[in-house]
């Protein structure tokens, strides 16, 4: 590594700690020639996520985008922004490890779905009806005694 003070072209490294619970590296390192410490920080590099839109257009994933979508339908909810911002990250993630680099927004929406109705059934009330564009107030009602059921069969 050059340092940034002399530029020489060799450092030593002082300490290595793992940060951003284990996706970044820090490193402290020291130039041989100045003497001079700096900082670090090695990273992976992540392959561009493509998302697929329903009337074909793509556009690159957004997890700003995610996290206020959550936002939104947690609005005036009891969930903690540490879970919503969990949940944004858990997303991210299981989409990331699947194989493609192509992803279907449907897909996306599905697992909003999934998390949300885990954390907070009024939240995934409200992203379902924006999500799924339910044609009538019947397919809305369809959900709404699904979700009742569900939590009838749970107790």
């Amino acid at each position: 590594m050059k340092c940034p003070f002399c530029s020489h072209r060799d450092s030593r490294v002082i300490d290595s700690r793992a940060v951003e619970e284990g996706c970044s590296i820090r490193r402290r390192r020291e130039c041989p020639n100045c003497g001079k410490r700096f900082t670090t920080y090695e990273k992976y590099e992540e392959t561009p996520l493509v998302v697929s839109k329903k009337d074909g257009r793509r556009e690159l994933f957004d997890g700003k985008k995610l996290l206020a979508g959550l936002l939104k339908a947690c609005e005036k909810r009891p969930v903690p922004y540490e879970k919503i911002k969990e949940i944004a990250d858990s997303i991210e993630r299981e989409l990331r490890m699947s194989a493609d680099a192509e992803i279907p927004s449907a897909q996306i929406g599905e697992l909003v779905m999934k998390y949300l109705e885990q954390t907070d059934q009024i939240a995934y009330v409200r992203f379902a009806s924006v999500y799924c564009q339910f044609a009538d107030v019947r397919n809305f009602m369809q959900e709404l005694e699904r979700i009742m059921q569900k939590s009838k069969d749970a107790k």
